[in-house]
């Protein structure tokens, strides 16, 4: 499956600051990850730490805070990783599934999805 970029925009809690990035869409990542510098710069902070395995087998501790994605003209929490400050923004599986968005590779998009019910 091939990758693809899309603009977004990042924000602080409050909806006051706001950073327009290109995310590389990344399902494998559980995550959206940007850098560090960006969202100090955003005046977000870091609420708590996760444990992420790296592809190579690595295990790194990451600071991690709600911050708010703009996309399409929909505004909505989520939670960031901290990268490091050449790391790519990155667009992940958490921040996808609640914008209902899934890639369209061979397109290089953005698609809205329907969500799964339970049976009633």
């Amino acid at each position: 499956m091939g990758t693809f970029t899309v603009a977004l925009d990042i924000g602080d809690p409050e909806s006051e600051s706001w950073e327009t990035v290109d995310a590389l869409v990344d399902t494998g990542s559980t995550y959206t990850w940007v850098p560090r510098r960006i969202l100090e710069r955003l005046h977000v902070r870091p609420q708590f730490q996760r444990e992420f395995e790296t592809a190579d087998g690595r295990v790194v501790q990451r600071d991690l805070a709600v911050a708010n994605v703009r996309w399409d003209g929909e505004t909505l929490p989520t939670l960031v990783v901290f990268g490091g400050d050449s790391d790519a923004v990155l667009l992940g599986a958490y921040t996808l599934e609640g914008f209902s968005l899934a890639p369209d590779p061979v397109n290089q998009r953005l698609i809205r999805v329907r969500g799964l019910a339970m049976k009633s």
